[in-house]
């Protein structure tokens, strides 16, 4: 938890009474948690403004575990079931969550792919709702080789549209094998996507920032450009800016990623693994960006 603004030094270990679930709700003991970029903005109070906290505060948006106990009303899980899915507090070793959330964790989903699953499923396939793509459409995702820009990919793949993906030339190879075509970030990228997409590109993720501006002039307007990281950017551009908030797809989102699964082509890479004790590393790691994969929190 933290107990003021600043830093990743300020997230310390604490001792605290282990909740108990109220209706609707489950406890779960906690086997593994995302850690997300908006973790680190609200411990670095970039976003009280728009998103408060009262402090001291426990982060963590996402997590897997095991049902220890059921509140009033529950019939959807189970004392002993493996969940994921949306966790409010998830940086601990018992969390609460609603039970009707949740989505079965299946036996063959490790529990660091199903912590970090429900928040990069779910803004992949908000963010492609908003920006309505569907089978034969060119899109365009910057900062692809993430968590989020990669379920994009993989969602966007799976429903028959063409990808344009830009990334590091280190994740090329993995960009492909998702059925994207890749093109390097720095100078000239726009050039370099508008020859990988000669026939023009119908709609644009912006997952890294700073590539608002040149999708609205590529695309010739804002409207089917969307970014998952900068509102004051994407306002600048006419662009959509989606945090959630805006509408809630967990449900069409886990169902989704969870056929991939079954069909035995999600990838889910793990960017690194950390122990809850070592939680302001994992997030000087999220804010340096552009790395392939979800960072993930062992209690």
């Amino acid at each position: 938890m933290f107990s003021s603004y600043g830093e990743p030094e300020e997230l310390r270990l604490a001792e605290a009474p282990v909740p108990s679930p109220g209706p609707g709700q489950v406890l779960l003991r906690v086997h593994a948690a995302g850690v997300n970029p908006v973790d680190w903005k609200i411990r670095a109070g970039l976003l009280k403004d728009f998103f408060p906290v009262s402090l001291p505060h426990v982060l963590g948006v996402e997590a897997a575990g095991v049902v220890v106990a059921v509140g009033e009303g529950v019939t959807a899980r189970s004392v002993g079931d493996e969940v994921f899915g949306p966790v409010s507090g998830a940086y601990a070793e018992y969390a609460l969550a609603g039970a009707d959330r949740l989505g079965a964790k299946p036996a063959d989903l490790d529990w660091g792919a199903a912590s970090g699953l429900h928040s990069s499923a779910e803004t992949a396939y908000r963010t492609l709702e908003l920006l309505k793509v569907t089978a034969g459409d060119t899109l365009l995702v910057h900062g692809a080789a993430g968590s989020v820009g990669g379920l994009v990919v993989q969602f966007a793949v799976a429903a028959g549209a063409r990808v344009v993906a830009t990334a590091s030339e280190a994740n090329h190879d993995y960009l492909r094998e998702l059925g994207a075509v890749p093109v390097s970030y720095g100078e000239g990228v726009f050039d370099r996507i508008r020859e990988a997409a000669p026939d023009g590109v119908d709609a644009a993720l912006d997952a890294v920032g700073g590539a608002v501006a040149g999708s609205v002039e590529l695309l010739g307007g804002p409207e089917r450009v969307v970014s998952i990281v900068d509102p004051v950017e994407a306002e600048s551009a006419g662009a959509r800016f989606t945090g959630g908030g805006d509408a809630d797809y967990t449900a069409q989102a886990l169902e989704r990623a969870l056929a991939l699964h079954a069909a035995g082509t999600l990838r889910l890479p793990i960017r690194a693994t950390f122990p809850l004790a070592e939680a302001a590393e994992a997030h000087r790691l999220s804010a340096r960006g552009h790395g392939r994969g979800k960072i993930v929190l062992i209690p």
